[in-house]
């Protein structure tokens, strides 16, 4: 064969397959292309898997993500409606529903995850102003507080919990439907928003610990206050059961003192009233008695010479020897 034509065979071929190669392009499972031709999206998206042709050198490939894909939102401090500073960290799940309009308006997932923090973002505000915290950190309406017994009649708001009329889940749902419709026009289909986390602004939570310590006081106060009585009572009763007793007592000594001193004058009535010598001397042992519990070193003593006590001492006989 002449050289020539070999080379220029040669040539065709190789320029054949560099226009088979140029025009060829694959599509896989987990995304869909969109052709531009001059910069201009052409056609439909291709989104079924396999070897795909285009024109070559006139037309260019995008590949669009076909995956559900993730929205991780920053964390931003916003008021409720009742002027309660929280700061909501939310997260949520989308996808690229219309390739051709997602590639018109955002071209990218980056610009894609710019709209979505300001749209999300935007609507996660508004409701949130819109509803009372009890709204957006509780969930059941019907749920009833754990409440001890002790403290149902306590004054205040101890244990109550306020009434709910929509909860967390409503109030992520009206985000959802409010945000779905605005990023519509960006072909983008949203799957879920969720409230990844919410915490107090610190000078709230200071506020709420300072809350829940005055609490705590009004229920150990109640607390104190209910014993205070009940030592009282229990006081009080013992110094009555004490008196008590000490009187029971006291009257049981005085008489058994008295049926003892009853006893005693009894023996010594019969003991001593045999005769007039026995009276005689009964008498003059008492007085002996007396006179040894009446006089001392330092006691002086003046009595009348006519006194019953001072008959004894009038005359002393020295006994015979």
């Amino acid at each position: 064969m002449n050289p020539f034509f070999k080379i220029l065979a040669t040539g065709i071929c190789v320029l054949a397959a560099f226009f088979v190669v140029s025009a060829a392009y694959t599509v896989s499972e987990t995304e869909q292309i969109i052709i531009t031709q001059f910069g201009k999206p052409i056609g439909d998206p291709v989104t079924e898997a396999g070897l795909h042709f285009k024109t070559p050198f006139i037309q260019e490939v995008t590949g669009i993500e076909k995956r559900i894909l993730e929205w991780d939102g920053r964390p931003n401090e916003m008021p409720t409606k009742d002027k309660t500073y929280i700061v909501v960290d939310t997260f949520g799940r989308w996808r690229i529903k219309d390739a051709k309009q997602y590639f018109l308006r955002l071209r990218d997932e980056r610009s894609a995850q710019s709209r979505l923090d300001d749209i999300l973002g935007s609507e996660t505000r508004n409701a949130i102003a819109k509803h009372e915290l009890i709204e957006v950190i509780r969930t059941t309406k019907d749920r009833q507080p754990n409440r001890d017994a002790a403290l149902v009649e306590s004054p205040g708001n101890i244990g109550i919990l306020y009434p709910i009329v929509m909860g967390r889940a409503k109030i992520e749902q009206e985000i959802f439907e409010k945000a779905s419709t605005k990023l519509a026009d960006f072909g983008i289909e949203l799957l879920d928003i969720r409230f990844k986390r919410i915490n107090y602004n610190e000078s709230v939570r200071k506020r709420i610990y300072e809350r829940m310590i005055s609490e705590r006081q009004q229920i150990a106060e109640r607390f104190r206050s209910e014993g205070a009585g009940e030592a009282a009572k229990i006081l009080g009763k013992k110094e009555r059961d004490l008196m008590k007793i000490e009187s029971e007592a006291y009257r049981r000594v005085q008489e058994v003192r008295g049926a003892a001193d009853a006893k005693a004058t009894q023996i010594y009535a019969e003991a001593y009233n045999q005769n007039a010598q026995s009276v005689a001397f009964y008498e003059f042992i008492k007085t002996m008695e007396t006179y040894q519990e009446m006089l001392d070193r330092e006691t002086m003593l003046i009595l009348t010479t006519g006194s019953d006590i001072f008959k004894f001492l009038k005359r002393i006989e020295q006994a015979s020897p």
